[in-house]
């Protein structure tokens, strides 16, 4: 077995797009700023996973500097970081996300989230755990700058 942890934190976008987090399209949220669609959930999640193979992290794994990556879906690039795991012999255990957010209000999309993140990792919807928070105005993120995601994941031989 081996466990890895990820991190991701990204501020909101100065520009008109939108909110994508775990795969889910928020409505009515302001977007958050970044180089391929600004998931945080997902791009903490892939720190985890590649993590857990000792395969570097999200940016050496997919370079910012890339134009083919520009507006990418976080999910497209979930699915060759689960090739990675895949080829290192592993298989997904389990993951727990911890999105941290002064808005939108994410708990009415914690399923659906939950829901498509499964989908993409193929494992049961009981394997995958998001769970949502604030800072209560501490910080920036809790000064409504932009949204954390901190994620644990297991990885079981395949």
């Amino acid at each position: 077995m081996r466990t890895g942890t990820g991190l991701d934190v990204h501020a909101f976008a100065t520009d008109p797009r939108p909110l994508v987090l775990g795969g889910v399209e928020i409505p009515g949220a302001p977007g958050l700023g970044g180089h391929s669609d600004a998931d945080v959930v997902t791009h903490a999640l892939m720190d985890a996973l590649l993590g857990a193979i000792a395969g570097g992290d999200l940016g050496t794994r997919f370079g910012t500097d890339d134009p083919d990556l520009q507006g990418a879906s976080s999910l497209a690039l979930l699915e060759a970081v689960m090739g990675d795991v895949t080829v290192a012999g592993y298989a997904v255990g389990n993951v727990d996300l911890t999105v941290v957010a002064e808005r939108p209000r994410l708990a009415p999309h914690r399923e659906a989230m939950r829901r498509r993140l499964a989908d993409a990792l193929a494992v049961p919807i009981a394997d995958v755990s998001v769970k949502v928070t604030s800072t209560d105005g501490i910080g920036s993120v809790g000064r409504g700058e932009g949204i954390a995601c901190w994620a644990t994941c297991l990885l079981v031989p395949a």
